[in-house]
């Protein structure tokens, strides 16, 4: 049987990546939601407005647009179906990305409720890799240590605490 570990991780890891495949679709077409499809716009557009450095590196509110959705996109399917490593590359991605959305926010002055959204899911991508980054704690029939051949219970198992007297 799954751990709760792993069973929090696969869980935040499915629902994390298809929000976000959601959410970078709505960004790339309007067949989803036209109106939410607009309302990116806007505000990519603002964003770039409130950046000129955007527009001097060349960067248009478009291609912000469809550069973040398209990385959301990626990155959650990637947290959605791929197994290992990648996920926590894909999330620390998306993690990042949230925190430049917060940061778009914040400049242009939106309101807490355009951005509320973005914070729970940033909480909720830092939580997924801070539980996916713990080391797993072992069984305590795995806590065994093979010495030429025959097993024996680790070190710190085998020897009673100090200022401990062992009863049998």
């Amino acid at each position: 049987m799954a751990s709760p570990r792993t069973i929090t991780i696969v869980a935040l890891s499915v629902a994390l990546g298809l929000f976000f495949v959601f959410m970078g679709t709505i960004k790339l077409t309007p067949r989803l939601s036209r109106d939410a499809y607009n309302e990116m716009k806007r505000a990519y557009k603002s964003y770039v407005r409130a950046l000129p450095m955007l527009k001097k590196m060349g960067v248009s509110s478009i291609l912000l647009r469809k550069s973040i959705g398209a990385l959301e996109v990626a990155c959650g399917i990637v947290m959605t179906l791929v197994p290992g490593r990648p996920k926590d590359v894909a999330n620390f991605l998306l993690l990042l990305l949230v925190l430049a959305v917060l940061f778009f926010h914040q400049l242009v002055g939106d309101p807490l409720k355009r951005y509320a959204h973005a914070l729970v899911f940033g909480i909720l991508l830092t939580c997924r890799l801070l539980i996916a980054r713990q080391p797993e704690e072992l069984l305590p029939e795995k806590r065994m240590l093979s010495v030429n051949g025959d097993e024996q219970p680790l070190i710190h198992e085998a020897a009673p605490e100090k200022g401990k007297v062992k009863v049998s």
